[in-house]
C-alpha cells in the first residue's frame, strides 16, 4: 500500500533542529511537515533529554561574533569550516530571541556563579533540569520547549507524522523533490519542494559506530535516547552528499559502573579529576592529554582496543578541588548513587585495587609529578597540556582511583553543509531543494581535538538558516 501527500518543506526529525526548521518555515508562509520515527507525545530525543543549557564551545551566546569565532577556532584547532563558524555566530543571539518568541523561557545564570564544568554560559531552559545524577527529564526546560515548538507548529497549520520512519530521497534530475517513508507496515511518499536532514547523527548505529568512532560499540555507554541511527546521513550520501569525517563525537567520561547502573548516568562526570589527573590504561600508563578535557578523552577511551580497561587517578587535593566543581559532583556524589570509589594510603595499593600494573603506574606518577614540578608536561609522552584543566601533582594522600568508561551524547561528524545549511555534493556544489541541521551534519565540530560547539544551539541556528534559505530559494 502506497499513500502520498504533498507539501511545500518536510523536515526529518523532530528534534529542536527540525522543530525549529519546521517553524520558521511554517511562519514564513510554506505548507509544512515533520516526519518523525518516534511515536507518543514525549518520543525519545537527544534534545527532550538535554540539560538544556546553551552556549558556543562554552561561551555565553550573547558575546560578541569575533569573540565567539575565536572560541571555536581554538576547541577546533581551526577545523571548523570558516562559513558555519560565521553562520553560527552572527546568528546565535538572534536564535535564542527567536526561541523565546515561540514560548521558550530561559535563566541567566549570573557570572559569578559560573563554575568549571560549564565555562561562560549563561542561559539555560526553565524549568531548569534538577541536580542529580539520573535522567529527570520530563517537564523540564528542554522537554517543555519541544512540546512549545510542536504546539506552535500544529497552531499554524503545520503537521507532525510520527511514527514515520524516512527510508530514501526522492531525486528528480539531482533535486531533491521529498521522501519516501515507512509507517506501520506501507511505504508513503511525500512530495517537497524542499526537504531538511534533522534526524540527528548516528550514535545509535552500532555497525557505523564500529566504523568510525570504536571497535566495541557496547563497551560505550549511551548517555542520550541512542535515536540516532544516521538515516539522514545514509540517504544524503545516496543523494550524492559530500560527508565529513565521521571520527568524533561529544559525550564525557563517567564510571564504567555506569554501563550497569542507570543512576550513574548522564552524572556524575569524571572529566574534570582527569583532567587534572591522570587517565590511564590497565599498564599504568597515560594514552592522551588530559588537558584537553573530557569531551577529547572519552573520544580516545573509546578508540581503546578495551574501552572499559581505562582508569582515572587522583589525589586528595584534586578530590576536593575539581572532585567538587560540577553541579553533579562526583564528590560525592559517585559513591552515594553506588559507584566503586578506590581509595588507597599509596600508589601501589591503589594500583592493586584498579587491577593495574603497579609498576607501571608508579612510573607513571612519578615522571607526571616531575613534569608538573619542572614545568616541562609538554615533554610528556603523550604530551599533556593545560588547555581545559591545570596539571595538577598526584601526591597528597590519599590517593584515588575510578575505572571508567566513555559515554556519547552525539556525533560530530556528517552531511557537509554550508553557512546558508544548504547540502552540498562532493563537488562542494549545493544540491537544489536539500538541506541539513543539527547533529546530523558535520563541518563545525570534530577535527583531531574533538571541538565541541554545542548541540543545541547547532540545531537552532541552523534549523532557521535552513527554512530561511529553502523559502529564499523557492521565491527566486
Amino acid at each position: 500500500m502506497t499513500g502520498k501527500f504533498e507539501y511545500d518543506l518536510i523536515s526529518i526529525g523532530g528534534g529542536i533542529a527540525g522543530l525549529v526548521a519546521a517553524n520558521r518555515a511554517s511562519q514564513l508562509g510554506l505548507k509544512v511537515a515533520v516526519l518523525e520515527r518516534g511515536s507518543g507525545d514525549l518520543y525519545a530525543c537527544n534534545s527532550r533529554y538535554s540539560g538544556g543549557v546553551m552556549h558556543i564551545s562554552y561561551k555565553d551566546p550573547a558575546n560578541p561574533p569575533e569573540e565567539l569565532s575565536r572560541a571555536i577556532n581554538e576547541i577546533t584547532n581551526g577545523y571548523a569550516a570558516s562559513d558555519q563558524v560565521q553562520a553560527i555566530t552572527t546568528n546565535c543571539r538572534r536564535g535564542l530571541d527567536w526561541l523565546q518568541e515561540q514560548g521558550a523561557r530561559f535563566m541567566r545564570i549570573d557570572p559569578s556563579m559560573q563554575r568549571a564544568d560549564i565555562g561562560s554560559r549563561a542561559w539555560i531552559l526553565t524549568p531548569v533540569r534538577p541536580p542529580v545524577t539520573q535522567l529527570e527529564w520530563k517537564g523540564r526546560g528542554a522537554d517543555v520547549t519541544l512540546r512549545a515548538l510542536e504546539a506552535g507548529l500544529v497552531k499554524r497549520g503545520g503537521v507532525m507524522h510520527k511514527g514515520t520512519s524516512a527510508l530514501t530521497l526522492i531525486m528528480e534530475q539531482g533535486v531533491c523533490r521529498g521522501v519516501t517513508a515507512r509507517q506501520g507496515d506501507h511505504e508513503v511518499q511525500f512530495h517537497a519542494r524542499a526537504v531538511v536532514l534533522a534526524d540527528g547523527g548516528f550514535q545509535g548505529n552500532q555497525e557505523l559506530a564500529r566504523q568510525h568512532l570504536t571497535p566495541a560499540p557496547a563497551a560505550v555507554k549511551q548517555r542520550g535516547a541512542g535515536t540516532g541511527i544516521g538515516d539522514g546521513m545514509r540517504m544524503a550520501r545516496e543523494a550524492g552528499a559530500d560527508i565529513t569525517a565521521l571520527d568524533g563525537f561529544y559525550g564525557h567520561i563517567l564510571s564504567r559502573d555506569a554501563m550497569q547502573n542507570d543512576r550513574l548516568w548522564p552524572y556524575p562526570q569524571l572529566d574534570l579529576v582527569a583532567a587534572a589527573g591522570l587517565l590511564v590504561n590497565q599498564d599504568g600508563r597515560r594514552f592522551a592529554d588530559e588537558g584537553l578535557g573530557g569531551v577529547f578523552m572519552a573520544n580516545v577511551i573509546a578508540r581503546q582496543p578495551d574501552p572499559l580497561g581505562t582508569s582515572v587517578v587522583w589525589d586528595e587535593v584534586i578530590w576536593q578541588d575539581s572532585g567538587r566543581a560540577a553541579a553533579v559532583a562526583p564528590n560525592p556524589a559517585l559513591e552515594r548513587e553506588g559507584g566503586k570509589l578506590y581509595k588507597a594510603d599509596s600508589i601501589k595499593a591503589l594500583a592493586g585495587m584498579l587491577g593495574v600494573d603497579a609498576q607501571g603506574l608508579e612510573t607513571t606518577v612519578r615522571d607526571y609529578n616531575a613534569a608538573v614540578a619542572a614545568g616541562t608536561i609538554g615533554s610528556l609522552q603523550p604530551s599533556r597540556s593545560n588547555k581545559r584543566r591545570t596539571a595538577q601533582a598526584i601526591a597528597v594522600a590519599p590517593f584515588y582511583g575510578a575505572h571508567a568508561c566513555a559515554g556519547i551524547t552525539y556525533t560530530m561528524g556528517g552531511v557537509r553543509i554550508d553557512g546558508s545549511a544548504r547540502v552540498l555534493d562532493t563537488g562542494r556544489a549545493p544540491i537544489k531543494g536539500l538541506y541539513a541541521a543539527g547533529a546530523t551534519t558535520g563541518g563545525l565540530e570534530g577535527g583531531p581535538a574533538v571541538g565541541y560547539v554545542g548541540g543545541l544551539m547547532k540545531g537552532i541556528v541552523f534549523g532557521l538558516l535552513a527554512a530561511e534559505a529553502a523559502v529564499a530559494a523557492l521565491a527566486s
